[in-house]
């Protein structure tokens, strides 16, 4: 092994990178931007404040005093709003419309020999929502504790939608299936496009009477053919099951998930076409900054990472930063994971306000990537 050889390709890999300050930003800055946005996250998720309601559906004197000892408990939680509401109705309606977090019910059947509690959230994000039961389930026994004199009552959990018992990949599938699709068809995108630049037949197709905007658009239709084939796939493999009985030495085992949803898997299969659409068209977009692969994987922590943290993957939006929630709100990647509980958890249509104005944006912010694509593609290969 020669010693002068070993430092020539030393000094030229770092000639290559001082050349490149592109890539030296990244190299440094973009961990520490990261790691800086995620402590600021994971400081000031905890800073919202939860609102609970309390009712008492047992309507006996029992139930009453319950009532104010848990009240009088909650109102001296840090970061706990309690809202007057009177019946299990309207305190229902309040969490689907997002205006309450959690219900403590005192249930018809309360008595000082059934002492039983109940909790219920939305359930549309378990995650998120957890984070609000611990200092009230303390709180809550607490109170019961002393009234009955030293015994546990009983703590159940409910929710609106879905289970209280559903497994983490039950509540992480819409997540899963947003999120990966959105990154591997960006990724495609980008990586396939540049190579059509690089490669000369953009160049030779933008010599010829087509315009830039058939050629994007072409190029989407043509992306967009495979992405749409993906997210097929993916879907198919996270909804359905097929059990393989064991074959000789081979054991039995599955292929897919499982997971189950509620609502129609065409309408989720929609929901994320569209997030892949729009994930075709910015990979075309971003792909005309860049002048080989390496640099289009640069752009995934300024593109993807962000989305990863503020889209919902890990807290609720209103759980954010108060600077952050603007920015998580134009997102696509919210507005699919959205989308996708409220049709797989929550089993929601195309009747939904809230699933059309998911996939409105998103179709929104497909559209806004394919006209800016057109105006960045340049004739000459670069």
């Amino acid at each position: 092994m020669n010693p002068r050889r070993v430092t020539a390709v030393f000094l030229r890999i770092v000639a290559q990178f001082r050349r490149d300050r592109r890539t030296l930003a990244l190299l440094f800055g973009a961990p520490i931007a990261i790691i800086a946005l995620l402590g600021w996250v994971l400081s000031s998720s905890g800073a919202t404040t939860s609102r609970v309601a309390i009712v008492n559906a047992s309507g006996n004197p029992a139930g009453n005093a319950i009532v104010l000892k848990l009240t009088a408990a909650l109102n001296g939680q840090p970061k706990v709003q309690v809202v007057d509401v009177r019946d299990s109705a309207t305190a229902r309606q309040m969490l689907i419309d997002n205006k309450l977090d959690l219900v403590v019910s005192v249930p018809a059947d309360f008595s000082l020999q059934n002492r039983k509690i109940q909790l219920t959230t939305l359930g549309l994000n378990p995650a998120g929502e957890s984070t609000v039961i611990p200092a009230i389930q303390q709180a809550l026994i607490g109170a019961v504790v002393q009234d009955a004199g030293g015994a546990l009552p009983t703590i159940e959990r409910s929710t609106v939608y879905g289970s209280p018992d559903a497994t983490q990949l039950d509540t992480l599938a819409p997540v899963v299936v947003g999120f990966f699709v959105y990154f591997f068809v960006f990724i495609l995108t980008g990586v396939s496009f540049l190579r059509e630049r690089m490669g000369g037949t953009l160049e030779r197709l933008m010599a010829t009477p087509v315009s830039r905007s058939e050629i994007v658009l072409g190029y989407s239709l043509g992306f967009g053919f495979f992405a749409t084939l993906q997210i097929a796939l993916v879907l198919a493999f996270v909804i359905g099951r097929l059990d393989v009985p064991a074959l000789g030495p081979v054991p039995a085992f599955a292929i897919g998930l499982g997971v189950k949803a509620i609502g129609s898997p065409l309408i989720a299969y929609l929901i994320v076409l569209v997030l892949g659409l729009g994930a075709v068209s910015l990979g075309i977009f971003i792909s005309t900054f860049a002048r080989s692969e390496f640099q289009i994987l640069q752009f995934i922590p300024i593109v993807i990472v962000p989305q990863g943290l503020l889209g919902g993957f890990f807290w609720p939006i209103d759980q954010l930063p108060g600077l952050l929630q603007p920015l998580a709100r134009i997102l696509p990647v919210t507005y699919a994971i959205d989308g996708l509980r409220q049709v797989m958890i929550a089993g929601a249509d195309l009747t939904s306000p809230a699933v059309l104005l998911d996939l409105g944006v998103l179709a929104g912010i497909a559209a806004i990537f394919v006209v800016l694509a057109t105006a960045t593609i340049r004739r000459e290969v670069v």
